[in-house]
């Protein structure tokens, strides 16, 4: 599955930091979700785009918009990267990598020659109706939460 800008977003279930599921279904309607994909936690790349998401996080909310990290990490993990840079926002596990595959993130790499699989660090904004906006690929994490606020701020209210 390909997922395309102006398509339905795929819905998932995933564990959250703050122990309970979480659907995008559950938003629909209520709340538009940057929806971002991430290798690692506490990597430098992923701490400064999770840390860019915090430092924008009232601008973002001010849009009706919440934010939510998926990794292939577990839950124990992300409650530790939550807690060391204070945080926001829910982080989902996708140890299974489904959601990944799902979202066509979850690809081959090459580093130093070597070929693996990781996730490719992409977002993906959907609005109240469900819609993906705007998908970023080959995200930068320096400039990355100014992008979606300027994503955010030509959306309609």
């Amino acid at each position: 599955m390909i997922i395309q800008e102006r398509k339905v977003a795929p819905n998932f279930n995933l564990s959250a930091s703050n122990g309970q599921e979480v659907s995008l279904k559950d938003y629909k309607g209520k709340k538009n979700v940057v929806l971002y994909f991430y290798p690692k936690d506490d990597t430098p790349g992923c701490t400064t785009q999770a840390c860019g998401f915090r430092d924008e996080i009232k601008a973002i909310e001010k849009k009706d918009t919440i934010v939510l990290g998926v990794s292939p990490d577990k839950i124990s993990k992300h409650e530790k990267f939550i807690a060391k840079h204070d945080l926001p926002f829910l982080l989902l596990s996708d140890e299974e990598k489904k959601v990944c595959e799902l979202y066509g993130v979850w690809v081959e790499k090459s580093m130093y020659g070597r070929k693996y699989m990781g996730v490719a660090r992409t977002t993906f904004v959907i609005d109240m109706k469900g819609k993906v906006v705007k998908i970023f690929e080959k995200v930068k994490p320096k400039v990355h939460s100014g992008q979606i606020v300027e994503c955010l701020n030509t959306l309609r209210e």
